[in-house]
């Protein structure tokens, strides 16, 4: 019923945490910091990934809601809010289905990270001149 508010609620936490470690960046370059070839993803890229996974995911599941008519486009917006009862069982639905699906999200996005770094590793390892 509104599963997907669990991973919209993780997309905002990660996109603000998104914007702090950017300008964590940014003030890093600034700084002095060495100008080295850029041999990883910088974490903010990262999390950008996540957010638009998690972003994604939600914007499909939340039309999945409209197209069955659990979510209207009137106050309270989510059908199960006119019943107590039904109310229960959505928040059971996003305590229980939501978590986990956005849990699984998170899951998959550290894999493809792991894959990720792995791939730039391989990359600038095999374009260093040996001597």
């Amino acid at each position: 019923m509104a599963c997907f508010t669990a991973t919209v609620a993780e997309a905002v936490v990660v996109k603000v945490i998104e914007k702090v470690e950017e300008k964590k960046e940014i003030k890093a370059a600034e700084g002095g910091a060495k100008a080295e070839v850029s041999t990883h993803i910088p974490f903010s890229r990262k999390l950008k990934w996540l957010t638009s996974m998690l972003i994604g995911g939600s914007f499909l599941l939340a039309f999945e809601h409209v197209w069955h008519g659990e979510v209207v486009p009137w106050f309270p917006f989510l059908t199960a809010m006119n019943n107590p009862e039904d109310a229960a069982e959505m928040f059971s639905e996003i305590a229980t289905v939501g978590v986990c699906m956005a849990a699984l999200v998170t899951l998959v996005w550290v894999g493809m990270c792991i894959a990720a770094d792995a791939i730039v590793k391989r990359a600038a390892g095999s374009g260093e001149v040996e001597a």
